[in-house]
C-alpha cells in the first residue's frame, strides 16, 4: 500500500440529494492577525472527515466567492469534482471545473497550467478563488515529494497575488505523514466539522521544499549514454528509439523527444556542458533521465507561466507541461531531472 494512503473503515453512502449543514464560512480573503501589513494572498488547508464535511467547506468557500463575484475554480479528483457539481446545482455554470486527476496528473503543472493559467486570466484587482486538491489517497509515493513540494511551492509562486487557494486533505485516507506535511505547506488550518480557522503552528514551506529535495531512487541497470554540445541530436535519436522500443508511440513519443531535447541543451548551455541520459520502463512507464553537474538554485524553475515576450526559460516549463510526472534532485554534486511518460 502507498504510504500516502492509509486504510479506513467505510462510513455510511452518502446520499447527495441529503441536505448539509455548512459552517459559517471563514472569509479566507481575511487575515487572522490584522495587525500590519499583509499579503494579499491566504492558503488555508481543508481538513475533511467526510463527504459531508467536504462539502460543507468547499460548496461554503465557492458560494462565499460567487456572492462577492468573484472568480472561482474547482480542480480536484473526479469523485470529489462531481460532489460539488451536484452540491452546488445552478450555481455550477459559474464555476470552472477541473479534473486534476487530468490536469494535475503531473504536479509540476499545476501551478502553471491550473492555477496561474486561471488566476492570469482574470481582470486585474479582482480577488480569485480556487479550490485545489493535488494530494488524494491514489496518489503514489513516487509522486508524492512532487506533491507536497508543488504545495509548498505555491506560497511563493503567488506572493502578492489577491488569490485565495483553498486545498481539502482527506483525514481518512491520507497517511498521518501527509497530514502533518500539510501543517507545514499551509499557513493556515480550517477544520470543516469544527469551521474555526486557525494558525498551522508548524508552517515552513521553505524546509518542507528542502526535505523532499531528496536523492532519487538508484536506476535499473541501464546504460548511460553520454552527451555534450557535439552529440545533442544523437542523444535525442538515443532516447527516442529506446522509447519507441519499450512501446512509446505517437504523440507521447514526440513529447519524450522534446523533453529530450530541452533537457540535454539545458545541460550542456547550464550544467557544466555535458550530460549523462538513460531511458527504462517501469510500472507501465516510459522514464528518461538526465544528469548534469549543474545545480538548480531557483526551486519555482520549470513551474512559472512564461511571458509573451520572454525569450529562453522555457525548457523546463515545457518538460512539466508534457510530461506525465517530473521528479527533480539538485544539489553540489549536480542535479537529475527524472520524466515519466505512461504507455
Amino acid at each position: 500500500m502507498s504510504s500516502v494512503a492509509q486504510p479506513f473503515e467505510p462510513t455510511q453512502p452518502f446520499e447527495p440529494t441529503q441536505p448539509f449543514e455548512p459552517f459559517d464560512p471563514v472569509d479566507t480573503a481575511e487575515p487572522l492577525d490584522a495587525d500590519g501589513p499583509r499579503d494579499p494572498f491566504v492558503h488555508p488547508a481543508l481538513f475533511y472527515a467526510d463527504e459531508r464535511e467536504y462539502l460543507a467547506g468547499t460548496v461554503s468557500f465557492i458560494r462565499e466567492g460567487l456572492r462577492v463575484g468573484d472568480p472561482v475554480a474547482v480542480s480536484v479528483p473526479g469523485d470529489n469534482l462531481a460532489l460539488i457539481r451536484d452540491g452546488l446545482g445552478a450555481d455550477a455554470d459559474a464555476v470552472r471545473l477541473m479534473d486534476m486527476t487530468e490536469a494535475g496528473r503531473n504536479p509540476g503543472r499545476i501551478i502553471p497550467g491550473v492555477l496561474r493559467a486561471f488566476a492570469d486570466a482574470q481582470p486585474p484587482g479582482r480577488r480569485v478563488r480556487i479550490i485545489g486538491e493535488p494530494i488524494w489517497a491514489g496518489r503514489s509515493d513516487t509522486e508524492y515529494p512532487a506533491c507536497v513540494q508543488h504545495e509548498a511551492l505555491i506560497n511563493a509562486a503567488f506572493t502578492g497575488r489577491t488569490v485565495s487557494i483553498l486545498c481539502p486533505y482527506d483525514t481518512r485516507r491520507l497517511a498521518p505523514q501527509v497530514i502533518a506535511d500539510a501543517y507545514a505547506t499551509h499557513p493556515t488550518i480550517i477544520h470543516a466539522g469544527t469551521g474555526p480557522q486557525s494558525d498551522s503552528g508548524a508552517y515552513d514551506p521553505d524546509e518542507v521544499v528542502a526535505r523532499y529535495n531528496e536523492p532519487l531512487a538508484l536506476v535499473p541497470d541501464v546504460p548511460a549514454f553520454s552527451f555534450d554540445a557535439d552529440s545533442l541530436s544523437h542523444a535525442r535519436h538515443v532516447a527516442t528509439d529506446a522509447a519507441a522500443q519499450l512501446g512509446l508511440t505517437g504523440v507521447r513519443l514526440q513529447d519524450l523527444a522534446l523533453v529530450t531535447a530541452e533537457l540535454t541543451t539545458n545541460s550542456v548551455v547550464h550544467g557544466g556542458g555535458s550530460g549523462a541520459l538513460r531511458v527504462w520502463a517501469q510500472d507501465g512507464n516510459v522514464v528518461c533521465e538526465v544528469r548534469d553537474k549543474g545545480r538548480l538554485a531557483d526551486p519555482l524553475a520549470g513551474r512559472r507561466p512564461a511571458s509573451r515576450d520572454q525569450r529562453g526559460g522555457r525548457g523546463l516549463l515545457m518538460v512539466n507541461l508534457v510530461s506525465d510526472l517530473v521528479r527533480m534532485h539538485t544539489g553540489a554534486a549536480g542535479t537529475t531531472v527524472r520524466c515519466w511518460f505512461a504507455v
